[in-house]
């Protein structure tokens, strides 16, 4: 029988393509463009799109068991309907630690609205469901790329707020277990990095896995909404500067569902730069460190 993946070609997709493959799984991925996804021969591609559910056709799920359910903007509630009516019997749902409510500040946030309703979509259908509740994402951190790129200073609000940030390669990882592996149903698996770090020891953890400074500048959360307000919905904002001032001298928490499922430490947010260091010196860039000027 085949894991069905949406979401096949994003940052965590791959990831989870990858490893249903090595482990000799077969696999059909999801794409709304199929000719350019760039996967492994082993993959059936094949064109739909969630946002638009005419395309998800019953033919998505023929001889399909298990489905990677990915949090997508639009169209989960119907592509989920569809799956269980066509007989799957394993869901693993991608959600966020938001949806736990664990702090007030995450109560009506705009990740705890979206993703509760992902799980949602899910759990009211079947039982056979597993949740994974990742925390902060290390490709949150792609968003300096840009300044260091440019040699200038990241601006950041609350500089000594303090995260555990858990490279999607990790999540990916849970993600197959629960997928090819028994005892995972019904279980809810909260997920982050191997360690909490403010965002001070972000900067020289991203700065040691790329050998280029990176240099922080903290600014107040006006400058940041001032900054984003053209590229962020407003509710998304709100969610990050509330987590990132919650979690000044009270930061988050490591998680053990990654060890716990694979059976190794995470990767720290050092390994995640090196395995990005395109994203923030370019192509081709000499290995050693530089001195970026502003």
């Amino acid at each position: 029988m085949t894991i069905l993946v949406p979401g096949a070609t994003g940052a965590l997709g791959r990831h989870l393509v990858a490893d249903l493959v090595a482990a000799g799984e077969p696999v059909r991925a999801l794409s709304r463009t199929p000719a350019g996804a760039g996967l492994p021969p082993q993959v059936e591609v094949v064109g739909a799109d969630l946002a638009d559910p005419s395309t998800v056709t019953p033919a998505v799920f023929e001889g399909v068991d298990r489905v990677f359910v990915f949090p997508a903007d639009e169209g989960v509630d119907p592509f989920v309907a569809a799956a269980v009516a066509a007989g799957v019997e394993r869901f693993v749902v991608l959600s966020s630690l938001a949806v736990a409510a664990e702090f007030p500040r995450d109560i009506g946030s705009a990740s705890y609205t979206h993703h509760r309703a992902v799980e949602a979509a899910v759990t009211s259908r079947t039982d056979g469901w597993t949740i994974l509740r990742p925390g902060t994402f290390a490709n949150n951190l792609l968003a300096w790329a840009w300044p260091v790129r440019a040699g200038a200073p990241v601006r950041v609000p609350y500089v000594r707020s303090g995260q555990a940030p858990i490279h999607e390669a990790d999540v990916a990882a849970v993600a197959a277990v629960a997928l090819t592996q028994e005892g995972y149903r019904g279980r809810i698996l909260p997920l982050s990095g191997p360690q909490v770090l403010t965002k001070l020891d972000q900067a020289a953890a991203v700065g040691a896995g790329i050998g280029r400074e990176v240099r922080l500048v903290e600014i107040t959360p006006e400058e940041f909404r001032a900054d984003t307000a053209a590229f962020l919905p407003e509710p998304i904002i709100a969610m990050l500067l509330d987590y990132w001032s919650d979690t000044v001298g009270r930061p988050d928490l490591v998680r053990p569902g990654v060890p716990e499922a694979t059976g190794r430490p995470g990767r720290t947010l050092e390994q995640w730069a090196r395995d990005h260091r395109e994203d923030f010196v370019g192509r081709g860039s000499s290995a050693g460190p530089d001195t970026p000027t502003e």
